[in-house]
C-alpha cells in the first residue's frame, strides 16, 4: 500500500505540469479560423513547430491571444497582422517577400550553393593530387618481403 500511494505522489508532479487547452467555440466558421491560424503561425520558442504543436508557455499565450482575436471577430489577415507588428515576420512560416526578409528567403539556397561549390573545390584538389610513382627497386623489395614472410609462414606451418 506505501509503494502504491508513493507512486501517486511522484506522479502528482506531472498531472499538475499537465494543461489541456479546451476553446469552445459558438460558430464552426470562427472554430476553423482559429484551427488555420495556429497551424500557420511559429512558436517563437520552439522555431520549427506552429503553434498547435508547441507546448511552449510563449505559445500558449499566442494561442491564447489568436483565440481571443478570433472569438471577438477578427479576420485572419487582422490577427496575423498583430502578431507580426508583435512578434515580427519571423512569426509566419511564410514571411513576405520584404528588403527585411530577403535573408530568410534566400538563406537556404546561399547555404547550398557555398556547400556545392565547396564540395566542387574539394573534388578538384584530390584529382589534382598525383599518385605517388612507385620506382622498380620499391617492388622488387616488397616482393622479396612477400616472399620472405610466405616462406617464414610455411616453415612454421610445416613445424606443427
Amino acid at each position: 500500500m506505501r509503494r502504491l500511494l508513493l507512486s501517486l505522489l511522484l506522479c502528482l508532479p506531472l498531472l499538475a505540469n499537465a494543461t489541456i487547452e479546451a476553446y469552445q467555440f459558438d460558430d464552426p466558421v470562427k472554430e476553423a479560423r482559429y484551427k488555420k491560424l495556429i497551424e500557420e503561425l511559429r512558436c517563437l520558442v520552439c522555431q520549427n513547430q506552429n503553434l498547435a504543436d508547441s507546448n511552449a508557455e510563449l505559445a500558449q499565450d499566442m494561442r491564447s491571444l489568436t483565440y481571443d482575436m478570433v472569438k471577438r471577430g477578427a479576420s485572419e489577415e487582422e490577427v496575423v497582422t498583430y502578431m507580426v507588428d508583435r512578434y515580427g515576420d519571423f512569426v509566419m512560416y511564410r514571411p513576405p517577400l520584404r528588403s527585411s526578409t530577403y535573408l530568410l528567403w534566400a538563406g537556404p539556397f546561399i547555404i547550398l550553393v557555398s556547400a556545392v561549390v565547396v564540395l566542387i573545390n574539394i573534388i578538384r584538389r584530390k584529382s589534382r593530387e598525383a599518385v605517388p610513382e612507385i620506382s622498380a627497386d620499391d617492388i622488387a623489395k616488397a616482393e622479396q618481403l612477400l616472399n620472405q614472410n610466405k616462406d617464414d609462414q610455411q616453415t612454421k606451418d610445416s613445424d606443427k
